[in-house]
């Protein structure tokens, strides 16, 4: 399996750095709004990654965080008049609800900012008493020029740097400027402003500066040197290059081994902002488009290129899913009424070829996990099933095609298996009917109709009220 490594700029062999397992972390959003669709494509992408890590038997410890504290939730708050706690707490429960809609698996550990502030004040610490850090006025910044490896991930100059820090190129100008040893020097913690939600430190009552948030999180939840850190190549400069800083200046080993970063997204082949009015949040596809197929219609390119939203892609994405899906529903519908005879030879043969579309996809995700390509096998398997199976195809032959499409569906975290929608007023039906036919005594049709409910989602529970039921 090869991964692009930002860090080298070239394709490398994955060799986890412990036998079967893989240590991953991902950077997550800050929670003052909705998510964006930019924000969803390294969610969709790098869940995907894990998936097919998962599928090929690793153990994946997958870490991705919430930053809880920042300017933005601070600003969220005063604007409403609640407290900056309230926001983040908001936003996290609306960002769990999109990433459920895009079927995004929750990570092995969410860790917030706000609760590993003594980690962060230790992480500090020793940053301060190696050399790599000093105390102003209750600032803490991180001498950028003492780590050596300075620009290695960006492939930026430090000297470079400097000039265009100058002309005011890069937005590394904090408050206190002046304090500065060396204008490139970043800020670990900050003292409080009036009104801001803050912390006891042994520099000031503040709060930690963004990037030293995601090193001590790693570190905590995975280990000082981890296999894969991810995120959107917006991140590679400051926030990756500042946190490999922090890292391996405070811990004397690598961080990460592997370093993956997605491409941006357009709208309309132009940037997303909302001064264009072309800004687009999760919950807003949500109300045109399922969001399978947001997830398809990101998959449907390469990770590394730049992906083009629009209209008319997403209803090219929808039709191309709607493919997978009938076909799917398709060989459901036949093998309900199949004879339940052996495979026949032809179709064991057919079933055996099936072996050679599954190495093109497996093959498509092990160059770097090119999901466009890895799509094109499931269609091709599709094609594969829907000319080669009718009324006279065995149960067992078109039940082993149907599991072969939704397990590789299942790696791109595409749910192609749609169990009937039953409706409210349906359901509700059916439990009257369960309730007469239990005082009727008729305990097996009463049964049968509670099976037939979960075997549609629906989970019952009896209770003193009466019967509630509610989507498993």
């Amino acid at each position: 399996m090869k991964i692009f490594n930002t860090l080298t700029r070239t394709k490398e062999d994955f060799v986890p750095l412990e036998e079967g397992k893989v240590k991953m972390y991902v950077c997550g959003p800050t929670v003052y709004n909705l998510i964006h669709i930019g924000n969803a494509r390294p969610m969709i992408v790098f869940d995907t990654v894990r998936r097919y890590l998962e599928y090929k038997g690793y153990d994946v410890n997958y870490v991705s965080n919430f930053t809880d504290v920042d300017d933005k939730i601070i600003k969220k708050a005063i604007e409403e008049g609640v407290t900056a706690q309230e926001i983040s707490e908001r936003y996290i429960a609306e960002c769990k609800k999109d990433m459920e809609g895009m079927n995004i698996k929750p990570a092995t550990t969410h860790p917030l900012a706000t609760r590993e502030i003594d980690g962060m004040i230790d992480m500090i610490s020793t940053l301060i008493d190696k050399g790599y850090a000093y105390e102003k006025n209750g600032t803490v910044y991180y001498r950028t020029r003492k780590f050596e490896g300075y620009g290695k991930l960006s492939k930026k100059n430090i000297d470079d740097l400097e000039a265009g820090h100058r002309d005011d190129d890069h937005k590394l100008k904090v408050s206190g400027e002046d304090e500065k040893e060396d204008p490139l020097d970043f800020v670990l913690w900050k003292p409080k402003k009036e009104g801001e939600p803050y912390w006891e430190s042994p520099w000031s009552e503040g709060r930690p500066g963004w990037h030293i948030e995601c090193s001590v999180m790693s570190k905590k939840y995975l280990a000082d040197e981890i296999d894969i850190h991810a995120g959107g190549e917006d991140l590679i400069f400051p926030h990756h290059e500042n946190e490999i800083a922090q890292s391996e200046a405070a811990n004397g080993v690598q961080f990460s081994k592997y370093w993956m970063h997605n491409a941006f997204l357009n709208i309309d082949n132009k940037k997303m902002s909302k001064s264009l009015g072309n800004f687009f949040t999760v919950r807003d596809i949500s109300k045109e488009y399922d969001l399978q197929i947001l997830r398809f219609f990101m998959l449907s390119a390469h990770y590394r290129n730049p992906i083009n939203f629009s209209h008319d892609l997403m209803e090219a994405a929808k039709n191309s899913l709607d493919r997978i899906i009938t076909s799917v529903s398709n060989l459901s519908h036949l093998s309900e009424n199949a004879k339940t005879t052996d495979m026949t030879e032809e179709e064991a043969e057919i079933i055996e070829s099936t072996k050679d579309i599954y190495n093109k996809f497996e093959s498509s995700m092990e160059d770097d996990f090119n999901t466009a390509d890895a799509i094109s096998s499931v269609f091709e398997l599709v094609k594969l099933a829907n000319s080669n199976s009718g009324d006279n195809s065995s149960k067992e032959y078109l039940e082993a095609l149907k599991s072969r499409i939704i397990t590789l569906c299942d790696i791109l975290g595409l749910n192609v298996d749609k169990k009937e929608e039953l409706l409210d007023e349906d359901i509700d039906a059916l439990i009257q009917e369960r309730q007469q036919a239990r005082k009727e005594k008729n305990f097996a049709r009463a049964d049968e109709i509670r099976d037939e409910l979960l075997s549609k989602g629906i989970v019952l529970e009896d209770t003193r009220e009466g019967v509630r039921w509610k989507r498993a």
